[in-house]
């Protein structure tokens, strides 16, 4: 397989029977149908113009603004906005749901504890996805140490992972696509999810895995051989034209 010639899972994006991909994982820990309250009067440290201003209203630099001061409001607006996202790149990654909304909430905290060191607050969904993507990082290695040592790794969780629609053919596919996920090494397996499953371009997913093109370049076509040569069978969906199986 040449590097113009890069597999995709095609499946995962939508409008098509086809369909692999389960929708958005919604966060258990904030009651999504609860309004915001207006923000009244946050304190002198915030900006006058956003004293009476609904929160929800607000975009991510003003609401990084405000979360700065500690404002617990802003806090949560931000993670109620970014959770769904941070979850579902986990999950993705990962293969599963077990433990990912400990690894989503800790990188949380994470980034509110540095959210002084964030210059753009625009940038906070990006900056949180990096913030994940090391987080699974470590989740995999461990695991992946695990199985080296002969204690086991956790199975793949086909419900996080596979939509409702998807066939049992499809699911069939998936689980054998990240059975030989689990066995990479977890940057070439991070790589190649960002790349074909999330559909980062390269720069993207450089940007979240925090390493140069070149680099990214050469762990995405490492997986792709990899996959390309153990996956057992004719797959619907891998395909190295870009298209949707019919």
């Amino acid at each position: 397989m040449t590097r113009d010639r890069h597999l995709r899972l095609v499946a995962a994006r939508g409008g098509s029977a086809a369909r692999a991909y389960a929708g958005p994982m919604e966060p258990q820990a904030v009651d999504a149908d609860r309004e915001l309250e207006p923000l009244h009067d946050p304190g002198p440290a915030a900006p006058p113009s956003l004293r009476t201003v609904a929160l929800g209203a607000l975009g991510d630099e003003s609401l990084v603004e405000l979360a700065s001061t500690g404002d617990a409001r802003a806090l949560e607006c931000l993670y109620r906005r970014h959770a769904p996202f941070a979850l579902n790149l986990a999950a993705r990654i990962a293969g599963r749901a077990s433990d990912i909304e400990d690894i989503v909430h800790d990188s949380f905290l994470r980034a509110f504890d540095a959210l002084g060191r964030l210059k753009r607050g625009a940038a906070f969904r990006p900056w949180l996805g990096s913030i994940v993507v090391n987080a699974v990082r470590s989740s995999l290695r461990r695991e992946r140490l695990r199985r080296v040592l002969g204690f086991g790794g956790q199975p793949v969780e086909l419900d996080c992972i596979a939509s409702a629609e998807a066939s049992p053919a499809v699911r069939a596919e998936l689980a054998q696509i990240y059975a030989l996920l689990q066995t990479l090494p977890a940057d070439d397996r991070i790589a190649w999810t960002l790349r074909y499953v999330e559909g980062y371009d390269l720069e993207g997913a450089a940007s979240l895995v925090g390493c140069s093109l070149a680099t990214i370049k050469r762990r995405i076509l490492r997986a792709e051989r990899y996959i390309d040569g153990h996956f057992v069978g004719r797959t619907t969906l891998l395909r190295r034209d870009g298209s949707v199986t019919p």
